[in-house]
């Protein structure tokens, strides 16, 4: 998602036009974009603005009188005939071709043997690229109402409104949009199961070293390790936090960040096994410092005494590397 059309997105949310999966896109658009993140704040003042001096409203009785007075004044407008209309048509569309005849019976010719033979070039040589989008239409839903007026029979109401389709994809995890779709996922997905499956594939990712760390141009900079970092802090499911860890694991000795957060999981988190687990990933950075530190804190503060117990057995290992 480009800056320019995440702007768009942004005036787009201000007045509820976009649907869950829109909203997750542009979500991760604004987590790494500071200036698209300004510019909604922006957005958002505006709108407060707007709020405030806020027309009134017409009434649905004036709106319905001026339908039917405006349907009277078009039926009293007199028309030309059918033929008239044709010859006026016609007469305008001569008018323009004749100033250059030659010139526009070769742009229509050329045209026509153009478009068939492109039309029957791309059907005898069109190939899959390796991604399968299947809609649904069976399964729309209403995304949203966009209006209401009333006509001039009080028993009929116009309804206008948008459809949401639900669509799947299928492709490779090297794929951008496959990719773009397991963040949204990870970060946004309505139910436990949906973040724990997306959250699992990307630290099998991170594991074998796919691609995990800066993000792909289409995510804007965030990038498979970002989205586990975040999972591992704010998911309320500890699933789907054991799953970040577990991700996580070989960047703890050579990234400062992931460091920090799982020293952060293992003072704050609510789950004694993500707790415990995060232990487990710290053996290697047991002599650091500032493990040791948060390491003798939870031994001699923590109210679980397994945890306790883990963390004084850690610091015991680390004085023996020493």
């Amino acid at each position: 998602m480009t800056c320019e059309y995440a702007k768009e997105q942004i005036v787009l949310e201000a007045y509820g036009e976009l649907d869950a999966e829109q909203q997750a896109f542009l979500a991760l658009h604004l987590h790494g974009c500071p200036a698209c993140v300004a510019e909604q704040h922006s957005v958002a003042e505006l709108t407060g603005v707007m709020d405030v001096n806020a027309l009134p409203e017409i009434s649905p009785n004036l709106l319905a009188q001026s339908r039917m007075r405006l349907d009277e004044a078009l039926d009293e407008t007199p028309r030309l005939p059918l033929a008239a209309r044709i010859q006026n048509l016609l007469a305008g569309t001569w008018h323009s071709l004749s100033h250059a005849p030659a010139l526009a019976a070769l742009l229509v010719g050329v045209g026509f043997l153009g478009g068939s033979g492109l039309s029957n070039y791309q059907a005898a040589h069109s190939k899959p690229n390796g991604v399968v989008t299947v809609q649904q239409p069976a399964q729309s839903t209403v995304g949203n109402v966009s209006g209401v007026v009333p006509t001039a029979n009080p028993e009929i109401v116009e309804v206008h409104y948008n459809r949401v389709t639900p669509e799947t994809m299928q492709g490779s995890l090297d794929d951008p949009r496959i990719r773009q779709l397991l963040l949204a996922a990870a970060q946004h997905g309505r139910d436990n199961s949906v973040r724990e499956e997306s959250v699992s594939l990307l630290a099998t990712e991170c594991r074998a070293g796919h691609k995990c760390g800066d993000g792909d141009p289409v995510s804007n900079g965030l990038g498979f390790r970002d989205a586990l970092l975040m999972s591992l802090r704010y998911d309320k499911s500890p699933q789907v936090r054991l799953r970040a860890l577990e991700g996580l694991q070989p960047f703890v000795s050579s990234d400062q960040r992931v460091r920090d957060v799982v020293l952060e999981s293992l003072m704050r988190d609510p789950n004694a096994n993500v707790r415990t687990r995060a232990i487990g990933l710290l053996e290697p950075v047991h002599a650091d410092s500032s493990v040791r530190q948060v390491l003798h804190t939870v031994s001699t503060q923590d109210e679980n005494p397994y945890i306790r117990t883990a963390s004084m057995q850690a610091l015991e290992g680390a004085d023996g590397i020493q």
